[in-house]
C-alpha cells in the first residue's frame, strides 16, 4: 500500500476545530482529520518505518526476533500526526461515555512526542514524566501542572509487559490525581494488558502486533 501523508486543509481545520468540551463536534473533527489516512495505512506506515528483524533483548529481558523502534515512527510527521488524531478520538469516546479526562501524560522519552501530538489534537493539556527526579532546578519528576482532582489518560508507545507505564501511573497516583485509562500505540500482546488491568487500570491500544502483520511469538 503506498505511503500517504495526511493532507488536510490546515486553514479550515483550524477555523473549524471545536472546544475540548464539545465532544460531538470533536468526534466529527477527528474523523475528518484522519480521513486522508486510514487505520490500515497508519499500521502499514509504522511497519514499513519501524519494524526491525533480528535478535533483540527487550526491556523485560526477553529475547525477540523483531523490534518496534518507536523513535523511527514517532519522528515521522505524517505518522505522528495521524496517531495524535487517533488518540484524540479514543479520548473523545471516553468523555462521551461519561469518563472525565482533564490531562494527558507521557513518559520520557518515547511517550513525549506521542502525548504532545495527542494534546494538540485533543486540546487537552499534557504533562511529562521523567524516569527520575532531576537533580537541579525544581528537582521534579513530573513536568507540567497536575492537581489532585485531575483525571489523566496516559499515552504510551509500545507496551510489552506494562512495567514502565505502571511506574508512570504510580507517580501520578502519588499526587492524588486519578489515572482513568492507559492507551498505548502498539500492544505486543506479551502480558501488558493483563498486568495493567490486574493493577486496576483500564487499558486500550491503537494497534496490536497482528495489525502490523507480525505473528505473535510463542
Amino acid at each position: 500500500m503506498p505511503e500517504a501523508p495526511i493532507k488536510a486543509p490546515i486553514r479550515s481545520a483550524r477555523r473549524a476545530k471545536p472546544r475540548p468540551n464539545d465532544t460531538r463536534r470533536l468526534a466529527r473533527y477527528h474523523a475528518f482529520m484522519t480521513a486522508a489516512m486510514s487505520r490500515e495505512q497508519v499500521a502499514d506506515r509504522i511497519a514499513q518505518t519501524a519494524l526491525l528483524r533480528g535478535t533483540f533483548t527487550l526491556r523485560s529481558g526477553r529475547t525477540s526476533s523483531y523490534y518496534l523502534d518507536k523513535y523511527l515512527f514517532s519522528t515521522q510527521p505524517d505518522i505522528l500526526g495521524a496517531l495524535g488524531e487517533m488518540f484524540a478520538r479514543r479520548i473523545a469516546e471516553l468523555r462521551r461515555a461519561g469518563v472525565p479526562v482533564t490531562k494527558l501524560a507521557g513518559a520520557e522519552l518515547g511517550g513525549i512526542p506521542l502525548v504532545s501530538s495527542a494534546s494538540m489534537a485533543s486540546g487537552l493539556p499534557c504533562l511529562f514524566i521523567r524516569n527520575r527526579k532531576k537533580e537541579y532546578g525544581t528537582a521534579r519528576q513530573l513536568e507540567g501542572t497536575l492537581r489532585a482532582d485531575d483525571r489523566v489518560v496516559i499515552i504510551e508507545d509500545v507496551a510489552t509487559t506494562g512495567g514502565q507505564v505502571l511506574e508512570v501511573a504510580r507517580v501520578i497516583a502519588e499526587t492524588g490525581a486519578e489515572v482513568v485509562k492507559i492507551i498505548c500505540t502498539i500492544d505486543r500482546e506479551e502480558g501488558a494488558r493483563e498486568n495493567i488491568e490486574a493493577a486496576g487500570y483500564a487499558f486500550d491500544a491503537l494497534f496490536t502486533v497482528a495489525d502490523l502483520g507480525i505473528e505473535k511469538e510463542a
